[in-house]
């Protein structure tokens, strides 16, 4: 029995649709995550630390170890609700996953690559509604993968709230 047989109804233990779509969710979740990372890095060594921000702004190097997990996070709660697809319909929580890995990347696009603080907060709102729908949906799935979810949603929302302060601040 796989070690993954506990969060879903089929085992892992030969390669097949099941594996292969948790590659798929895994290597989307890291070229999205690495794609972003190619676009913020230049931004934050130079245009970022010079935007007025709250005082409670955590570090830089806060930002990307975080996101790093939270991807790996959100990457394995989608494959649990890939997995759980023989006994629920994943294809709605599924595609709003998507949808949000292509929002997170917008939003380092428009808030880094564009250095725009307004056209960040306008795609992060939409962004937080996206995952809040994600979250929603991977709980409907799998209690599991419905919280691995969660802590994905409270930093885009914390995500949102520090980029609507850097707008406020003239940004």
């Amino acid at each position: 029995m796989s070690s993954l047989t506990f969060l879903t109804n089929e085992p892992l233990t030969k390669p097949g649709p099941g594996l292969i779509g948790v590659a798929v969710i895994v290597g989307a979740s890291a070229l999205v995550a690495a794609l972003g990372g190619l676009i913020t890095a230049p931004a934050v060594d130079g245009w970022y630390r010079g935007l007025s921000k709250p005082a409670w702004t955590p570090p830089d190097w806060v930002f990307g170890p975080v996101w790093a997990v939270l991807s790996a996070t959100m990457a394995v709660a989608a494959s649990i609700v890939w997995l759980a697809r023989d006994c629920d319909d994943v294809s709605y929580p599924l595609s709003a996953f998507g949808t949000q890995l292509v929002l997170n990347f917008a939003w380092m696009v428009c808030f880094f690559g564009l250095k725009s603080p307004l056209l960040g907060f306008l795609e992060v709102c939409l962004l937080w509604v996206i995952v809040s729908v994600t979250v929603a949906e991977f709980f409907l799935v799998s209690r599991a993968a419905g919280l691995l979810a969660l802590p994905y949603w409270l930093w885009v929302t914390f995500t949102a709230s520090l980029n609507a302060a850097i707008v406020i601040l003239g940004g």
